[in-house]
Order: structure tokens, then C-alpha cells, then sequence
């Protein structure tokens, strides 16, 4: 009995205090008085929800775009490469010799790891060439790198007939390096791709020639690993990897195909490699 007088009084008190409010909020209403702060406080918390809604929204997508889906850039970005226009703010190349881009010249892509050097942060048992530190994820790493034997006399001499391409799968801190220290004077290789230049599929990353130059005719790719080439096959020079063989030959037989009459004369590529690569099967 006495919790319902209780509640009845509190009922009524605050039934009350309602109707007074409303005759308050009636009056201040007709004379054009600013709104009341209850209604204020609705607007403010209304606006804040919106807030908190918008931002968990870019949130969510800056997240997936970060560590779940590949952002696919539209094929302008291709054509741009040919055209030599001015880069981006990112851009998919790095320019290294400063000269134009020759879309009519045959070209040569050569990967990095394992075709022309190889790198390891253990220090080997054989010589090594030189050391680079790259700054990766904000650690500073140290790698010892092993030129493949004839590395410097093969890039001086393609480098007179053809253009030179770098595609590697290597990161842009580390490949970078390693280049500077093959083309020290960036006068042998016109253009690197790095990592953020393949292509996955299949979660396996692949290097699309096309990135490259528009005229598969004009294109050789050599690469130690069948992935890299799998969209374009036909242009591909097989290579054995390299790790620490100081004896190893492979960049000579490269040299042998390269520097014949038959592929230098030859008009398509491909037909060359074809010949080539069939025979040595």
C-alpha cells in the first residue's frame, strides 16, 4: 500500500512538471525564442550519430581495402605508361635512366631474385658482392647479395641492343637498392616494376607484360619462375635459378639467344623464342 502511494505521488509530481514545461515551451515558441535546449540536445546527439555512423564506415572499407581486397586501378593507368605522361603520385614503374621510353624498340624484362642475383640476411659461405639495408616496416634488415657470374658484362651488352626492363616481385625498399648497386650510373636499365606492380591470381603473384608495353611482338621476359610469365608464355626465356654456383653459365646462354642474328633480325619475338627454347628441349 504504501509503494503505490509512493508511486502515485511521483506520478502525479511529475505529470506536473510536464504540463508546466509544455506551457513554458508553448510561450517561448510564440515569441520567436530560440529552441528549447531539449531540442537541441536531440539535434546534437542526432548529429553525432551520423558522425559515428560515417566514420565507421570509411573505417570499414580503408580496413578491407588495406588487408583484405586488391585495389584494381583502372586501365588508364596502363595507358599512361605508354605515353610517357607525368606519374602519378603512385606510380606503377620507377623511371632509372631518364630516357624515353621506346615502345618501338624490342625489349628485354628481366626478374631480379634468383636470375640475376640472389640475396639472404644469413651471411654465406661463399664471397658475396655487396650488402644493402632496406628500412622495411620501419626495421632497418641487412641482406648480403651474390651477383650471378657475368651479371655486369651481360647488362653492358643487351643494354646495346635492346631495352632493359627490371620486374621483380621484390619489395621497393629492397630492389631498389639492389639495382643502384648492378646500374650504379642508371645508364643499362630504363624502367623497374616492383610487388605493387604484379598481379595475383590464384594467390600466386604474376607479371603481366602488358604493364610493360603494348606490342607483345617486341617483349622478352626471363624469369626462373614459370608463375611470373603465366599469362604470357610465349614470351617467356626459362632461366635456372641462381643461389651461390660461382660456376653457373646461364646468363651466357641468355647472351648466345640475345645477341644472335636470328633474334636480333627477327621481327616477332616470340618466333625466336619459340625456336630457340623448343630446340634447347
Amino acid at each position: 500500500m504504501a509503494t503505490k502511494l509512493i508511486l502515485k505521488k511521483a506520478t502525479k509530481s511529475i505529470n506536473r512538471s510536464q504540463r508546466n514545461y509544455l506551457r513554458r515551451h508553448r510561450k517561448s515558441q510564440i515569441g520567436g525564442c530560440s529552441p528549447s535546449p531539449t531540442a537541441t540536445t536531440v539535434i546534437a546527439t542526432i548529429n553525432k550519430s551520423i558522425y559515428r555512423c560515417h566514420r565507421s564506415f570509411l573505417c570499414l572499407f580503408s580496413r578491407h581495402g588495406a588487408k583484405g581486397f586488391k585495389i584494381l586501378k583502372p586501365r588508364k593507368d596502363v595507358d599512361d605508361l605508354h605515353q610517357n605522361s607525368p606519374p602519378a603520385p603512385y606510380s606503377l614503374f620507377q623511371e632509372r635512366s631518364g630516357k624515353t621510353f621506346d615502345e618501338t624498340k624490342k625489349t628485354i624484362v628481366l626478374d631480379l631474385d634468383e636470375t640475376l642475383v640472389h640475396s639472404s640476411m644469413e651471411k654465406p659461405d661463399v664471397p658475396y658482392d655487396f650488402v644493402i639495408n632496406p628500412k622495411i616496416d620501419g626495421q632497418m634488415l641487412t641482406f648480403y647479395v651474390i651477383k650471378r657470374p657475368g651479371v655486369d658484362e651481360f647488362l653492358k651488352k643487351i643494354g646495346e641492343q635492346y631495352q632493359i626492363v627490371v620486374f621483380t616481385a621484390g619489395l621497393r625498399e629492397y630492389a631498389s637498392l639492389v639495382l643502384d648497386k648492378l646500374d650504379p650510373e642508371r645508364g643499362v636499365i630504363s624502367r623497374s616494376f616492383y610487388r605493387d606492380a604484379c598481379s595475383e591470381i590464384d594467390g600466386r603473384l604474376v607479371k603481366d607484360l602488358g604493364f610493360v608495353m603494348r606490342d607483345m611482338r617486341r617483349v622478352v621476359i626471363v624469369d626462373d619462375n614459370p608463375n611470373s610469365y603465366a599469362l604470357q608464355p610465349e614470351n617467356a626465356f626459362p632461366i635456372k635459378p641462381f643461389s651461390d654456383d660461382l660456376g653457373d653459365a646461364e646468363l651466357g646462354k641468355l647472351g648466345e639467344f640475345l645477341n644472335g642474328d636470328y633474334c636480333v633480325k627477327v621481327e616477332d619475338m616470340r618466333v625466336a623464342l619459340k625456336e630457340f627454347v623448343g630446340r634447347d628441349e
